[in-house]
């Protein structure tokens, strides 16, 4: 067996393995591309009218989200802009999760949404999970986008023209030519064209499913130089702990985050490291991108900023893996990026249908010539015997 035959043939079995995983996560990549936009055009709870005016308190809106929900909890919560509703994401002990959004200067609830139900919700854990148990889902995505990596390097090795002469008309689609060519054509050039923005588009999504990929992209841009500060777990050393209400210490080290960031657009909030005691406070660049942000860990009980590190301190490695979200769905770029990534998505999603089209048109075409390889034995032997 030569080795463009050990390639094709890795390249159609493992594209069976994994093609119906691929167009399954391609397909709803493209659909979560524009989500925001989307949901803005769709959902005026999205917006609020600006005021010159500060936030209301931390602890004013969560006190809101949580007003009536007997034993509910509230641990993260985000100001998502100037000209957006703030956000508490509600605990229910018996009815699960629910996230409440509030105007920020007048404390009014504008929405209430259960995220299991929102399109594009459901559309992400699609992408992430398939709907399986996040372990089990996760593992079956991260493998096949993996198997999908390969696919493309061996498609590529089969495609690239011997000639010179060759590679001119290979780069383009014969749109003139029978439906079966044009579909042959479809699976290779657009291929070709997609398969760096989605090596590109692969890593990163691996990177949110193997903590492994995360490690050694930070690895690799930090040219295996450590950081150690960049891994501290903040914890608090304050002896009062469990014994005050942290109300107060919360809108405290939300003023200093603000004071500290004034820049920032959006801030996330999370009050959910019981054991730590401490509070984080994420103040990003801009408003729905996660990629530029500066942090802080404030002690629970006692309001001491205990750690931060802006975001001109952080290495390359942290900045790379900060940047995974927002280089995925293609905001890293603005609206031509997402345009980039829905396309480079549609693309891959369509070449398991073009490459099964393709099988399946020379199998018959196999099994066609071995017929009248059949009929032509007969024939001949009968004229033989005559």
């Amino acid at each position: 067996m030569t080795f463009k035959k050990i390639i094709l043939f890795c390249h159609r079995w493992l594209g069976f393995i994994s093609g119906l995983v691929v167009f399954i996560v391609s397909i709803t990549g493209c659909l979560f591309c524009f989500q925001d936009e989307i949901q803005d055009a769709i959902h005026s709870y999205r917006k609020v009218e600006m005021q010159h005016k500060p936030y209301l308190d931390p602890s004013v809106l969560k006190a809101e989200a949580l007003k009536g929900r007997a034993g509910a909890t509230a641990s993260y919560m985000y100001y998502y802009g100037a000209d957006r509703p703030a956000g508490v994401l509600v605990n229910l002990p018996k009815d699960g999760m629910l996230y409440i959004y509030l105007n920020p200067y007048t404390g009014k609830i504008t929405h209430t949404e259960n995220p299991a139900r929102n399109f594009f919700i459901i559309v992400e854990y699609i992408h992430l999970y398939l709907l399986l148990p996040a372990k089990v889902g996760g593992l079956v995505v991260g493998i096949s986008v993996i198997i999908f990596m390969v696919i493309m390097i061996t498609g590529l090795i089969l495609w690239w023209p011997k000639r010179k002469s060759d590679r001119k008309r290979s780069f383009n689609i014969k749109w003139n030519s029978r439906w079966r060519r044009v579909n042959y054509d479809l699976h290779n050039v657009l291929g070709f064209y997609a398969t760096s923005i989605a090596l590109i588009l692969a890593i990163t999504g691996l990177s949110m499913v193997f903590e492994s990929v995360r490690d050694g992209i930070y690895a690799t841009a930090n040219l295996g130089k450590a950081h150690p500060t960049e891994k501290l777990v903040a914890k608090s050393d304050s002896l009062l702990n469990g014994k005050v209400d942290n109300k107060n210490v919360i809108d405290q080290a939300f003023a200093s985050a603000r004071l500290t960031s004034p820049a920032a657009a959006m801030f996330l909030i999370n009050d959910d490291a019981a054991k730590a005691g401490t509070i984080g406070i994420t103040a990003y660049a801009k408003s729905l991108r996660y990629y530029n942000s500066d942090s802080y860990d404030f002690d629970k009980y006692t309001g001491k900023l205990i750690n931060d590190l802006p975001q001109a301190k952080k290495s390359a490695g942290l900045k790379m893996n900060e940047m995974n979200y927002d280089i995925h769905v293609g905001q890293i770029l603005g609206l031509t990026g997402k345009i980039i990534a829905f396309l480079t998505s549609l693309i891959c999603a369509s070449l398991p249908v073009t490459g099964f089209i393709i099988w399946l048109g020379k199998r018959k075409k196999s099994k066609s010539k071995k017929v009248k390889e059949v009929v032509h034995r007969r024939v001949h032997k009968q004229h033989n015997l005559t």
